[in-house]
């Protein structure tokens, strides 16, 4: 186990997490009186946790056949993308 990876990977994702979709739509669920706060967080946890492990797998895979190097020049140009339309779009 490497802890520095841990370390990094966690705050990465917390940071990029802050603010997103992701937590505004648990924001919302949290918010209706008639649902148990237990159930909201266990069903958004477990969603991460299948969307992570599905990055991770997906990630080994696709590491396989395309180069580390060109990995990071895709996903950086992909996150730009994403930039310049949440910018955009209305």
């Amino acid at each position: 186990m490497d802890i520095k990876t841990i370390m990094i990977v966690f705050w990465t994702i917390f940071l990029a997490e802050l603010g997103d979709k992701t937590q505004l739509a648990t924001l919302l669920y949290a918010s209706d009186k008639e649902k148990r706060l237990i159930d909201v967080f266990l069903g958004a946890s477990l969603a991460l946790i299948l969307t992570s492990a599905i990055g991770v797998f997906a990630g080994s895979f696709i590491s396989q056949y395309i180069s580390e190097k060109y990995l990071k020049i895709i996903a950086g140009i992909a996150f730009i993308i994403v930039g310049i339309w949440t910018i955009y779009s209305d």
